[in-house]
């Protein structure tokens, strides 16, 4: 199959939607299928020398980064070349705008919502649920109503979505995201995380990997460790991520307020060598969010060896939960301390046992090779469709 991907933006720090789609294509491309990826960035960006698949930049974008003019007529130009197409997100333009190119072009897609429907959001933010509401009936709605299949990433997702908006009724499906299995811990990676945190010098710490964001529940994490570190003081917290929001700065006060800042490092986003380094050397890898659609950063954490301690609304918890090589609470400043707090009693034999049963959690349930396998029947049966309308015009 020749499989057009319409997303925003291919820019890395954008987390998991991008990571799950160059992953998903690279699988995709042994089974055989090619994969270009159109979206909204601009064609100057640096990363895009660094993506593993053709990107169609159609940037740069106007209105504050909320239309780019060239989309829609590209796709236009170029559906005929492709089978099926993916469209990834919710509330953009190539959303909205990439759903009505290829229904005119008659290219039949399916649509990942990526979290994007989560309850969580409308208690969080009820004035922008009611805009959003209102772009629901406008067109965003239009665009999951007309998927041969809107695509979610677990059976939670899948459930909580239900009846957050109302009209425009849509198929539903689950399909998984994955990750690939790492490469095998070797001293450059630990040697490129440790040039990222020199301060660390070797001591023992948890492993904070994630865009650094409210829905993250990096405030929580903050003040639960500055309670617990008294419990294991030779116990170091490393915060790792890109900061989009400009949070890092009141996080980093709170945590010298509390007297813990010199055990905290933030040593930015991490890729390649050191992502890999800092997940097999972490002790237990940590994520308290508020809401999390998948989480690959937890699927990777595992295909590491490296348990997880992170909440019941991150989707995969049942998964984490089921395979023994995780701890799950509720995403409460009280869960948190319970997390941190059960494990700094485990035993060195406790905790090398949960290591083993991540790993096997991740053979289990997350490799992208499964992952991309169910995808591809689900684009095969989009595919099809057109096919079957060509032969009848």
């Amino acid at each position: 199959m020749r499989i057009l991907r319409v997303i925003a933006s291919t820019d890395p720090r954008g987390g998991g939607p991008i990571e799950g789609l160059k992953l998903s294509a690279a699988a995709l491309s042994e089974m055989g299928h090619e994969t270009e990826v159109v979206s909204m960035d601009d064609p100057t960006a640096a990363f895009l020398r660094h993506l593993p698949f053709v990107v169609h930049a159609r940037g740069p974008k106007k209105f504050g980064g909320r239309y780019a003019p060239d989309l829609a007529p590209w796709i236009a130009e170029n559906a005929a070349r492709f089978d099926v197409a993916v469209i990834h997100g919710l509330w953009n333009w190539a959303s909205v705008g990439g759903s009505i190119a290829v229904r005119r072009a008659r290219l039949p897609y399916v649509l990942f919502t990526h979290g994007m429907m989560d309850p969580w959001f409308k208690t969080q933010y009820p004035v922008k649920h009611v805009a959003k509401q209102a772009l629901w009936l406008a067109g965003q709605g239009q665009a999951l109503r007309d998927a041969q299949s809107v695509l979610f990433t677990s059976e939670e997702e899948k459930l909580s979505a239900r009846h957050v908006f109302w009209g425009h009724p849509y198929a539903e499906e689950v399909v998984a995201y994955g990750c690939a299995a790492p490469p095998a811990r070797n001293p450059g990676q630990d040697d490129a995380f440790c040039t990222c945190v020199p301060d660390l010098k070797g001591r023992r710490y948890l492993l904070y990997l994630s865009r650094i964001h409210e829905k993250k529940g990096c405030d929580l994490l903050i003040d639960t460790f500055a309670h617990a570190a008294s419990a294991d003081p030779d116990l170091d917290l490393v915060v790792a991520g890109p900061d989009t929001h400009g949070m890092t700065a009141g996080l980093k006060m709170a945590a010298a307020a509390s007297g813990i800042g010199g055990r905290v490092h933030w040593p930015g986003m991490l890729t390649g060598a050191a992502k890999w380094g800092a997940f097999h050397g972490a002790e237990a890898f940590i994520l308290p969010s508020h809401q999390e659609n998948f989480g690959i950063v937890v699927a990777e954490a595992m295909a590491c060896g490296t348990p997880v301690l992170t909440t019941s609304k991150v989707n995969i918890w049942r998964e984490v939960q089921a395979s023994g090589g995780g701890l799950i609470e509720p995403d409460t400043a009280e869960g948190v301390q319970n997390l941190l707090s059960t494990w700094m009693a485990f035993s060195k034999d406790s905790k090398q046992a949960m290591r083993s049963k991540a790993r096997l959690g991740f053979e289990r349930s997350f490799r992208i090779e499964t992952a991309a396998k169910a995808l591809e029947a689900v684009l095969a049966k989009a595919s099809k469709s057109r096919s079957q309308r060509l032969e009848e015009a």
